[in-house]
């Protein structure tokens, strides 16, 4: 099995510290590591460095190797520009295809997520890796979330696997959409709705014959990569599209692990204040508070920070920009990242 971290957003939900020239898999969340840091190593108890690839920007390639000096240049892949998720998957595959690994097993690693225990992570890896050999069939990962949550993508589970051990396998049934609420609320509450969490595994090859048959204008200029074409030049031509225009059919065939590994997606502050909370690890120097609590504060070392009265608030101080903010209007903060944009202050970007 091939790991290729994913890495090449920014993170506007966590601005004012995820940027254009610091995003948040980049930004010392926990414990003083980045996300990246936290996944790489975690991979590295499993894999050797030459066997890790990464995808992601030319800014970002060097925000790696930065953090990771150990990783061969030769394994990492960058992107010439920003053409969303499916052309991204595809070159994925068509790289691997061009470097001889066209029928091994690879599977895509999100950055901004971390997964504990990591055993559980592993055997996960390893079952992907056996039946991607044995059956051909796109493999993926879903949990069940606690209630509906949307803007996600589920996939309803058919029958049991067998055969597969410890790790659960389910065969796909149905793929819903983000914005089927009610359809995914009926199957929560029958056990069958596992919410998408992005592990997809296949073989170059494979991958590279389902985008042919599902998306044409992507296949051509993909498979040049693979030859040996100039990656500038073909992966302009694609046009953008989230690689789920190819995956949601061809799971139908699919196979789906419900893994047992909790997964923890850092979209916003709540959800980071959150988890260094729960682990114990948020412990501020220099934050003084009267009559409050639950409150969460990033500030440069040496400032001192006082509140008073303040419930469930979030305070992000970069020096050059201040974010206060209840908790759950953490999903918001997007919106202000526009308004910078709408305002020209590429600075703050």
């Amino acid at each position: 099995m091939i790991p290729v971290i994913i890495c090449g957003g920014v993170g506007s939900k966590m601005w004012p510290e995820s940027r254009q020239k610091s995003p948040k898999q980049f930004l010392p969340l926990v414990n003083g590591k980045s996300l990246f840091e936290i996944n790489y190593e975690t991979l590295r108890k499993k894999f050797a460095a030459s066997e890790i690839f990464l995808q992601t920007n030319p800014v970002q390639a060097e925000m790696a190797r930065k953090q990771k000096p150990e990783m061969p240049v030769e394994n990492i892949f960058i992107e010439p520009e920003m053409r969303n998720q499916g052309p991204a998957t595809g070159m994925a595959a068509a790289m691997l295809y061009k470097l001889g690994f066209k029928d091994e097993p690879f599977i895509l690693i999100q950055v901004d997520v971390l997964r504990e225990p990591e055993e559980e992570f592993f055997k996960m890896i390893d079952q992907c890796d056996e039946l991607v050999r044995k059956d051909g069939k796109l493999m993926t990962g879903g949990y069940k979330p606690p209630f509906a949550m949307m803007g996600c993508d589920y996939l309803i589970r058919g029958d049991k696997v067998e055969g597969t051990g410890e790790v659960v396998v389910w065969r796909m049934e149905k793929w819903l959409g983000r914005d089927t609420k009610e359809e995914v609320e009926s199957f929560l509450k029958d056990g069958r709705a596992l919410l998408h969490s992005n592990h997809y595994a296949w073989t170059p090859r494979l991958m590279l014959e389902a985008i042919k048959k599902r998306k044409a204008e992507w296949y051509e200029p993909l498979m040049s990569i693979a030859n040996g074409g100039d990656v500038a030049t073909e992966y302009a031509k694609m046009p953008k599209g989230p690689i789920e225009e190819v995956t949601k059919f061809e799971m139908e065939e699919g196979l789906v692990v419900e893994h047992a590994f909790k997964w923890i997606d850092f979209g916003t502050w709540e959800s980071v204040a959150k988890y260094l909370e729960e682990k114990g690890m948020y412990q501020p120097e220099d934050v003084e508070e009267i009559e409050a609590k639950n409150n969460f504060v990033r500030k440069p070392r040496g400032k001192y920070v006082a509140l008073i009265g303040m419930e469930d608030t979030v305070v992000i101080d970069t020096g050059d920009a201040l974010l206060v903010m209840k908790k759950d209007q953490s999903g918001k903060v997007g919106q202000i990242v526009d308004k910078l944009k709408e305002k020209g202050r590429t600075e703050l970007l």
